[in-house]
């Protein structure tokens, strides 16, 4: 397993699949902040909300200069039937080796109804424009997550890059 990251650590370089089987890397967001959030699975009540309300303050987002990209195991196929389904308007990138969703650490031993398995921690990281991580939301619980996301990146983007 990765080190955990931190506040301040360099965000891990990747390249992952998108919903069109377009390469889409870290190095893309350069010069951006970038709202990557890691979720368990396409089409499950809580992983459905949570892109639902990134896709609903999306252009906000945008004019703020930010990008948001949601990271899970399902295959570019899944996050296409995913998108369409709920009309998402968001970049969705498939990690089916879970290479990148263990260099992040949300690929974590989980446990229910006792039984243990491997599966993603619901966790959001904030990148700056120089590929810094800003800020992390652990397990984070869905309702009011894109808000409280919103509001740091409105803050922070009216910072200049590199300042504390």
């Amino acid at each position: 397993m990765a080190k955990e990251l931190k506040v301040g650590d360099k965000a891990p370089d990747f390249c992952l699949q998108d919903a069109k089987n377009k390469k889409v890397c870290l190095n893309d967001f350069r010069g951006k902040w970038l709202v990557l959030y890691f979720y368990p699975k396409d089409n499950t009540t809580g992983c459905t909300r949570e892109a639902v309300d990134f896709s609903e303050h999306l252009s906000k987002f945008k004019r703020m200069g930010a990008v948001v990209v949601g990271v899970s195991p399902d295959s570019p196929t899944s996050h296409t039937n995913f998108i369409n389904k709920h009309k998402l308007k968001l970049t969705l990138l498939s990690d089916t080796d879970h290479e990148v969703l263990q260099a992040y650490g949300v690929w974590q031993k989980k446990s229910m109804y006792g039984r243990e398995y491997y599966g993603v921690v619901r966790t959001t990281f904030v990148v700056d424009p120089k590929g810094r991580i800003k800020q992390k939301w652990e397990k984070v619980k869905v309702a009011g997550h894109a808000d409280a996301v919103e509001d740091y990146v409105s803050i922070s983007c009216k910072r200049k890059v590199g300042q504390s």
